[in-house]
């Protein structure tokens, strides 16, 4: 099924990250790469790869980028991934092995996150939908990130995708910073019947830090991986910290 599939990536300075990614995907006769004008090495990187078309435009919202990339997918299948996401040679693997059912649309894929390059047991990602029937799906904006909403019917793979992020934390901070401003915006404007459990819980600002940190290093047992999940943790009740500082400042802002 390989030769079905048309990788996309969006990119915007990502070269710490990219050439892991663009490794795993040498099966692809093309790759798509949306580029939202990385001022680093990003593009000499993906130049040294003869699949990669490269298609800059301008960052708007994330649902805008990944649909606009869809446009430029010319096979009937798309596989969309962020620059730091490592394909597993199982997954691989998996997928060329996949039968082309026309009753299937989709395909949800698990993760593990890496911290400099080492799995953790396990993370707070939940699966994605990143192997799909271009014709079927569509992307729309969900706070600071987007989703894919497809017509068809999806199923879960098996095989992991990594989740390697090798960028520096004041890169991460910037992100987080970016990321956690439409965070906080999606919590305030979408009604609390219309939120899932663990976004009420955000939008208390208070618990969803305590909560983050038991929930990595107890239940998905990040205290086993010793300072690389101490250091997941850590991040993730800091992106929290974050969400709480924005929400707070968005509500008194509005006094």
């Amino acid at each position: 099924m390989l030769e079905e599939i048309t990788p996309l990536i969006l990119t915007y300075n990502e070269a710490l990250n990219i050439k892991r990614t663009l490794e795993k995907l040498v099966w692809a006769k093309r790759i798509v790469v949306i580029d939202s004008y990385s001022t680093d090495e990003t593009l000499e990187i993906v130049s040294y790869y003869p699949q990669v078309e490269l298609f800059p435009r301008k960052f708007d919202t994330h649902a805008n980028q990944w649909n606009y990339g869809l446009e430029q997918v010319k096979t009937e299948w798309a596989l969309s991934l962020d620059a730091d996401y490592v394909l597993t040679d199982e997954l691989i693997n998996k997928i060329n092995t996949l039968s082309l059912d026309i009753s299937i649309d989709g395909y949800f894929v698990k993760f593990k996150y890496c911290v400099f390059g080492k799995p953790l047991r396990g993370t707070i990602l939940p699966p994605r939908e990143v192997l799909f029937r271009k014709d079927k799906a569509i992307y729309i904006d969900d706070g600071h990130t987007q989703l894919l909403k497809n017509q068809g019917s999806s199923v879960q793979l098996s095989a992991y995708i990594h989740h390697d992020d090798r960028k520096p934390l004041s890169r991460w901070l910037w992100a987080q910073d970016r990321y956690m401003i439409l965070e906080s915006k999606k919590l305030l404007e979408t009604p609390n019947n219309q939120l899932s459990l663990g976004d009420r819980i955000r939008k208390q600002k208070i618990l969803a830090p305590f909560i983050i940190l038991v929930y990595c290093l107890i239940i998905k047992g990040g205290i086993l991986d010793g300072w690389h999940g101490l250091y997941y943790a850590f991040q993730r009740v800091l992106a929290e910290i974050l969400l709480s500082i924005h929400l707070i400042e968005a509500e008194k802002l509005k006094d």
